[in-house]
């Protein structure tokens, strides 16, 4: 092993083991993937947000509450944990269409969903929530969260992912969203598809992109995880234990995410 391979190695081991102090000390971390029905590869953005998060020594809880996904099992309100599979050793899966509203309170929130899910796989930090724009609603109205939207390279993709945009900024008062698009990098349209959403959002809206990173379809991931997808991850939770730390008394600084 090279200086060079040895040094990159201790760095990913030193990151991850910071970032699982940091969930051991806290509560699990929630993504929210906005459903797309435009964008046909969504399951292929699932696997790649996964294995960004195995690469950081994550073990990810899938939650598909899409329309688009199975059926939950019949046991899923009576033995949440016997539903969840196990699809790897860092991931596991849970169909959950449907669940979310069978927890709803009077308020019309899901919030208990969200703990209900937290005890029944403690095995997992982070949980990414695949939902449509209610359901995301309704499962984080208290929280501030920077959803993640779908996009592809079709008018009719981009057009959803807007829509969606406009939805969680008008009911949760999300104004700030990262971007995910299915799209060749080397595209003649492709760098200009976010640049479009983000500059509609901001006229329109008063709402940011924040990060946007293209998926090339076609890359292999035998290698290694995608970085800016891992960057983007790593925001993601950066910016969720900001949120811990804000919502303390007499927060701590949050120790920095590389």
């Amino acid at each position: 092993m090279s200086l060079a391979t040895a040094s990159n190695h201790r760095a990913t081991n030193d990151q991850a083991a910071g970032l699982r102090r940091l969930f051991g000390s806290a509560r699990k971390r929630f993504i929210a993937l906005a459903q797309n029905p435009e964008v046909e590869q969504s399951t292929l953005v699932i696997d790649r947000l996964c294995d960004a998060a195995t690469g950081l020594g994550l073990h990810t809880l899938v939650v598909d509450a899409a329309d688009s996904a199975p059926a939950p099992h019949e046991m899923a309100l009576i033995d949440l944990p016997s539903c969840i599979e196990t699809l790897s050793d860092d991931v596991s899966y849970l169909a959950a269409r449907g669940l979310p509203i069978r927890h709803v309170d009077s308020q019309g929130r899901c919030g208990g969903f969200l703990r209900t899910l937290e005890h029944a796989a403690p095995q997992a930090d982070l949980l990414l929530v695949h939902a449509g724009t209610v359901d995301l609603a309704r499962l984080f109205a208290e929280q501030r969260m920077r959803p993640l939207l779908l996009g592809a390279d079709t008018p009719r993709a981009m057009t959803e992912a807007y829509a969606t945009l406009k939805r969680l900024a008008q009911r949760p008062g999300w104004l700030a969203h990262d971007l995910l698009i299915v799209a060749d990098p080397r595209g003649p349209r492709t760098e200009r598809l976010g640049e479009s959403l983000a500059e509609c959002a901001e006229r329109f809206l008063g709402a940011a992109i924040h990060d946007c990173v293209v998926i090339d379809p076609d890359a292999t991931t035998s290698v290694a995880p995608d970085a800016q997808l891992t960057h983007l991850l790593r925001a993601q939770i950066a910016q969720d234990l900001l949120h811990d730390s804000a919502a303390m008394p007499f927060a701590q600084p949050v120790p920095a995410v590389h």
